[in-house]
């Protein structure tokens, strides 16, 4: 799929194969790195996965309500950062993160790579 992503941005793809406990399927992803290389058309992506398997009160993870077109109540897992081929997107953009839910998921990746220390 040849196309611009937007950070903050919810798309599906593919995120097989997968090796012992990474994510696999194909599944909503959030895109997180900066538009500046989004407008590269850079050939990786940086992305956090979404599941439907909804866990509360973790802080490795943000709950997003269904809405637009993704179809779930979704967390998107903080601690699974993973570059893909951006050939592995398999849809168009499915919702967008607002401003504010973003800043609330780099308050937790900056915990989780350790930007706080």
């Amino acid at each position: 799929m040849n196309q611009k992503f937007v950070r903050g941005g919810i798309y599906l793809a593919n995120l097989n194969p997968s090796s012992g406990a990474e994510i696999g399927k194909i599944r909503p992803v959030l895109v997180i790195q900066s538009n500046q290389l989004n407008n590269l058309r850079h050939t990786t992506v940086n992305i956090l996965p979404l599941s439907t398997n909804l866990k509360d009160n973790t802080f490795l993870r943000f709950r997003v309500r269904k809405q637009d077109r993704l179809e779930h109540n979704s967390d998107v897992v903080c601690d699974y950062i993973r570059a893909i081929d951006a050939n592995k997107f398999t849809s168009e953009m499915l919702t967008q993160l607002s401003r504010k839910e973003m800043q609330e998921i780099e308050e937790k990746l900056g915990w989780i790579l350790g930007f706080n220390d």
